[in-house]
């Protein structure tokens, strides 16, 4: 919702500078400063969303489902290429968020999941990224498996299960094991919302 402070905001022109996985574009606007004058300023803005992401957690038994699978960005910052996350996708053309975490449980976990239900939606890195992220919470047991998981191959998806106790989980938050923030929400949003036994 707006403030009228973005009133001040007159967008110039659009560049895009490249558009392979995702698009990137140059973005030039005038803004209004605090002393009232006007400035000319230009961001690069990727667009890479919306994305949806999913915790499936087993209240009976106190554990969660999470994935782990390789995320270059992490490498590149010389961390370990291999993130433990929960379960995300980008919402597609045709589909909502929570159609969006249905499908990507089933292609990366094996899991059709119960019970889904929206608990934020929120920007994540918004100085340079167009992405906005829904997060989901949803049931699951082991009547529930589907299939194997692991991804999709043609993507060069290789992603591993991991069933964890939700006390194993924060603790690897804790430890910086799991360092990936929408996960780190979600598993937040589950210890604060007494989301395990």
């Amino acid at each position: 919702m707006s403030d009228g402070k973005d009133r001040a905001i007159r967008v110039r022109s659009r560049e895009t500078l490249s558009e392979n996985w995702y698009k990137l574009e140059k973005v030039t606007f005038d803004q209004i400063g605090r002393d009232g004058t006007r400035q000319t300023l230009a961001r690069e803005v990727y667009h890479n969303g919306p994305g949806a992401a999913v915790l499936p957690i087993n209240r009976a038994r106190g554990t969660v489902l999470l994935v782990r699978q390789l995320r270059i960005p992490a490498l590149l910052n010389g961390d370990g290429p291999m993130l433990v996350e929960a379960c995300a996708g980008m919402v597609e053309p045709g589909y909502g968020p929570a159609e969006t975490v249905r499908k990507e449980a089933e292609q990366e976990m094996g899991y059709r999941l119960r019970g889904v239900r929206k608990v934020l939606e929120l920007y994540m890195s918004p100085g340079a990224s167009a992405e906005k992220v829904h997060l989901f919470v949803a049931a699951y047991g082991p009547g529930d498996r589907v299939g194997t998981g692991g991804g999709v191959a043609g993507e060069g998806e290789r992603i591993e299960l991991l069933e964890l106790a939700f006390t194993r989980a924060w603790e690897m938050v804790a430890a910086g094991e799991i360092n990936e923030a929408k996960t780190v929400l979600l598993l937040q949003h589950a210890r604060l919302n007494g989301a395990t036994p």
